[in-house]
């Protein structure tokens, strides 16, 4: 007689499950150099794929308003929608790089030859002030010393930098030429994402319902189109707030009579992208550059930052990006410096739409059990709804 075989019950898989995901986890702590060395050494083989994806992510919304809002009528509306975003896309990024490329590399250099004039202004700017409010000296004059030794460390190691660069132009040649193929095969494979996109997304609905049970597969791809509706306002409309700041600090620069307004607009920009820490991180560099080459133009460039970041935070941000995340600040907060710190600028940059769908599954999680244990957040018994009668109808 044949021995039937032992049968696995729901919890005795879910339990292994558990315990496999503990070691997972544990030997991911132990060997965690030897994991992200590994998880480097892919992601890098990925690259282009994955920046091919950010490409087509990041147009696929202007493409399906032109499909849908322009081409709607043309049999190839697809085609002519990937066409026209991408002449659009390659027309403003060289008009960018045409008119804020030289002008920033014109003010780095600038900055970096005067750089000895520049302190020299410096100090005998602080020894005017010593002389004319009877300051103490000494304290003051170590720390200007401490200071113009940092400065100059960080623009001797720059020089320094390029000069040690100059004799590897084979090295360079061949890293240019690796980066150009790279750039190519992300530019391509973004067009054939976005052109292959109504047959790609289906075959991985079909892959899902076909591994995982319907329910489940229902609710993780009710999961996704959350998680993709959150990315997607977030991003398009931190790019778009990031860009109206940069330019809103550059009039104000010019106003204000600031040095290097084209280079410091372009940091404030970037930076900008960045929730919370955006702007700091941009102004402490800017104020440390224009302490040396002007101390009052650093003082209100201060100001101004501080201007900008309350109307961004107050007035712009909410009437650009609304209530896409769902977020409070302290979470905001947390998300920040957690990714920042564990991925860098794309953590800090991602960070905030990510936690904010952990954060909307969490809730969902927790809401769920509540209502199984039918009690409410503060563990009180759940009241059944109220009937409504004929004589409450005045009352909703």
């Amino acid at each position: 007689m044949q021995k039937k075989p032992w049968p696995l019950d729901t919890r005795t898989v879910s339990n292994l499950i558990i315990v496999l995901i503990g070691i997972l986890f544990y030997f991911v702590l132990y060997r965690f150099d030897a994991v992200r060395a590994k998880i480097s050494m892919v992601t890098g083989v990925l690259s282009p794929f994955i920046i091919g994806f950010a490409i087509a992510y990041l147009l696929n919304t202007p493409t399906t308003f032109f499909e849908e809002k322009v081409y709607n009528k043309y049999r190839h509306r697809r085609t002519l929608a990937i066409v026209t975003v991408y002449l659009l896309a390659a027309a403003v990024l060289a008009i960018l790089l045409n008119l804020i490329l030289p002008q920033v590399w014109s003010s780095a250099v600038e900055l970096v030859n005067n750089m000895s004039t520049y302190m020299r202004g410096l100090d005998a700017l602080v020894q005017d002030l010593i002389i004319r409010f009877n300051l103490e000296g000494e304290g003051i004059n170590e720390m200007l010393v401490t200071y113009q030794n940092f400065i100059q460390s960080l623009t001797d190691m720059a020089i320094d930098k390029v000069r040690t660069s100059l004799p590897q132009i084979w090295n360079f040649g061949v890293a240019l030429g690796s980066g150009v193929v790279a750039a190519l095969t992300a530019l391509i494979s973004s067009i054939y994402m976005l052109s292959g996109k109504n047959r790609l997304v289906p075959q991985l609905k079909k892959l899902i319902y076909a591994t995982i049970p319907k329910k489940k597969a229902a609710w993780f791809l009710g999961v996704c189109g959350q998680a993709n509706r959150i990315f997607v306002g977030f991003i398009n409309g931190k790019l778009i707030d990031s860009a109206i700041i940069g330019v809103l600090c550059f009039i104000l620069n010019l106003i204000l009579q600031i040095p290097y307004n084209i280079l410091i607009a372009v940091i404030i920009g970037v930076t900008n992208v960045i929730p919370f820490f955006g702007p700091i991180i941009g102004a402490v560099p800017c104020i440390m550059i224009l302490i040396i080459v002007d101390p009052w133009s650093a003082l209100r460039f201060a100001v101004l930052v501080l201007a900008l970041q309350q109307f961004d935070g107050n007035i712009l941000g909410p009437k650009i990006l609304g209530d896409s995340t769902g977020l409070s600040a302290i979470w905001v907060l947390v998300s920040i410096v957690v990714c920042g710190g564990l991925f860098g600028f794309p953590g800090m940059l991602l960070g905030v739409p990510t936690f904010a769908v952990l954060y909307a599954l969490v809730r969902e999680w927790v809401n769920h059990r509540l209502k199984e244990k039918g009690i409410d957040g503060d563990g009180n018994p759940l009241l059944p709804p109220r009937e409504v009668s004929g004589d409450d109808e005045s009352d909703l």
